[in-house]
């Protein structure tokens, strides 16, 4: 499975973007699909999962203004994001696992390049 994410860009406080991992191989639909953010100087940090069941996570930092969805007969995942921050400023990576997404990362099978967001105040 190749990873690419696309979508990353400028965006003043409060607006909204969508970030978009799309991804090679028949098997997407059995994927659990992610993303991660990582800020300058700081470390990789969970921001949202879908499982191949379409259950759905976030983390705390992103609840109510980010939706994630998946496209399975595009084998496509997208990262709505909405009422950004600067504090979302951040290279969002695209993660997928056949066992599903670990907020910490452990045991990823396939992570994309990443795209970089950047909110300004």
């Amino acid at each position: 499975v190749q990873l690419q994410a696309f979508g990353g860009g400028l965006v003043q406080a409060g607006g909204s973007l969508r970030v978009s991992c799309s991804a090679s191989g028949r098997t997407f639909s059995t994927y659990g699909m992610g993303w991660f953010r990582q800020a300058p100087g700081k470390e990789r940090e969970f921001v949202s999962s879908i499982g191949w069941n379409n259950n759905i996570y976030y983390a705390d930092s992103v609840k109510g203004r980010f939706t994630i969805s998946r496209d399975n007969a595009k084998n496509t995942v997208y990262l709505q994001m909405n009422s950004l921050k600067p504090e979302d400023t951040a290279v969002y990576y695209c993660a997928a696992d056949k066992y599903g997404i670990a907020r910490n990362a452990g045991g990823i099978d396939y992570w994309g390049k990443g795209t970089k967001v950047t909110v300004s105040s």
